[in-house]
């Protein structure tokens, strides 16, 4: 509110890079209308690998006031969308807060999904209660170190952890309707990275034995090494249909079998 840009590059007002219907994202949320999918730019993390850097680490788009942002999500609800689907938010938390707020008072009664990279504080999660009704955080990495490393953050899978129990608090397993579509729950993405650098087995274990066999999981395959990547040797190609199969044998393993196939 003083002027002044944080890590994340944004400031009071919020920049839209894109919007509209996605078709690409889960099952559960593109239905045949798609995803009502909102672009933030800027960003909490610094993924060498990002796949949307030039998002992500540049400010581009559109700066929208939060009633821009209120009425572009009433416009999305205009376009059929099964949702709102809010991507990269936890830099601009204070801001969509409010604009759901008016949004609502407008008329807007889509579910809200919170689609982000799961470094997210849990004071701040606990005020989004009753605003957001699908969480769909990632969960990148289960060791402090890697995390460091690779998206330039401290205490990763201490705050990504504590942070996804809080969201399977307020909102519980995925629930979806007789036509196919979320409309409340916990949806975790897990992005396998080469050379089982994301520790990948420990995260299931912990969705597994904490939060819950119930859970609707989308392992990802489409790792590619983008932006930075060449940096880091171990990360510096796509993964293999080895490493990827063994990933989710071990989730069926564990009783998670809720996994997304995409149709």
């Amino acid at each position: 509110m003083a002027g002044e840009i944080g890590f994340c590059g944004v400031g009071e007002r919020v920049w839209v890079s894109w919007f509209g219907p996605h078709h690409g994202e889960e099952d559960p949320l593109r239905g045949t209308k798609g995803s009502g999918t909102i672009f933030f730019s800027g960003c909490n993390l610094n993924c060498l690998y990002c796949q949307n850097a030039e998002i992500s680490q540049e400010i581009t788009g559109e700066e929208l006031t939060n009633m821009d942002l209120a009425q572009l999500m009433l416009d999305i609800q205009g376009m059929g969308c099964h949702n709102i689907n809010l991507v990269s938010p936890s830099h601009v938390v204070p801001q969509i807060a409010e604009a759901i707020y008016l949004a609502a008072g407008q008329g807007l009664d889509l579910p809200v999904v919170y689609n982000s990279g799961g470094y997210d504080a849990v004071d701040t999660l606990q005020k989004l209660d009753g605003f957001v009704d699908i969480y769909m955080p990632d969960m990148k990495y289960s060791d402090a170190g890697t995390g460091q490393e690779f998206s330039g953050i401290p205490l990763y899978p201490e705050v990504n952890q504590a942070a996804v129990l809080e969201m399977h608090h307020q909102v519980g397993d995925l629930r979806i309707s007789g036509t196919g579509i979320g409309k409340r729950g916990l949806l975790i993405r897990h992005l396998v990275l080469p050379n089982d650098i994301a520790g990948s087995k420990e995260i299931l274990e912990f969705v597994a034995i904490k939060i819950s066999r119930n859970t609707y999981l989308n392992i990802m395959d489409q790792y590619n090494p983008a932006h930075l990547a060449y940096l880091k040797t171990e990360i510096n190609r796509r993964i293999t249909s080895s490493e990827y199969q063994e990933i989710v044998e071990y989730a069926r393993s564990l009783g998670l079998v809720r996994l997304d196939q995409r149709s």
